[in-house]
């Protein structure tokens, strides 16, 4: 197991969010969680990743106890996080943000700029240019080259394919399910639920706070009540 989050109870100021939210994400395992909007997904992902307090309830990272951590300690530790909005420094370079992105690593920097830009042809012929002026797709891209250079166990992924074309939705799917197949465990966010249950191995359905529905993600794309809930299907 490389993730696991039992019994989640998060929120902000006096609300709370989540109610009792458990997960697993085992090593190299793409897992979507998906559900209606103000379901908590997101809050999900903060919480494990540290961005906002856990009021009860516990998260391990490799076994290790990592509630409440902060995200500098749990990036260390193997866990990356990719959020919706401003996951870039704009008035950065390409290249900047790469190396900012390995903020903690002592070696291998330029190497591994090198193998992350190669997954993402895009970026390879931007890396002088200031990430402000990317176009929505590139700035997606970067935010996921630049996740990956400290080699995370785990990537958090809060809607990559939110405000994209149908084109660029693609390419970004298929970049990660690239990142998933060279053994980066991946937990996936993400509105198009179809599109996320058809990469990932398995899936949570979050409503209201809680676990509504678990499983394989083929069962969960072939229940009636899921795709009548949360697919668009009659």
């Amino acid at each position: 197991m490389v993730l696991e989050a039992q019994n989640i109870v998060a929120g902000y100021g006096e609300t709370d969010i989540l109610h009792g939210v458990s997960l697993k994400v085992h090593h190299g395992e793409m897992v979507a969680v998906i559900g209606p909007n103000g379901a908590g997904k997101s809050t999900l992902l903060k919480a494990v990743f540290g961005l906002i307090r856990v009021r009860s309830g516990a998260v391990h990272l490799n076994g290790e106890d990592v509630t409440d951590a902060r995200p500098d300690q749990v990036v260390r530790l193997g866990m990356s996080f990719v959020p919706q909005v401003d996951n870039v420094f704009p008035s950065l370079t390409v290249l900047e943000n790469l190396q900012m992105g390995a903020f903690v690593r002592r070696a291998g920097v330029k190497r591994r700029t090198e193998q992350v830009v190669e997954l993402f042809p895009d970026l390879a012929e931007r890396t002088g240019e200031v990430a402000g002026r990317l176009s929505g797709g590139q700035r997606q891209m970067l935010a996921l080259a630049r996740a990956l250079m400290l080699d995370p166990q785990i990537l958090l992924l809060d809607e990559p394919s939110a405000s994209l074309s149908p084109k660029l939705v693609g390419i970004i799917f298929d970049r990660i399910r690239l990142i998933n197949e060279q053994g980066t465990a991946i937990l996936l966010v993400e509105q198009n639920a179809r599109q996320a249950l058809g990469l990932s191995g398995r899936g949570y359905v979050l409503a209201m706070g809680i676990n509504r529905l678990e499983g394989e993600a083929r069962g969960l794309l072939n229940s009636d009540e899921v795709g009548r809930l949360y697919l668009g299907a009659n």
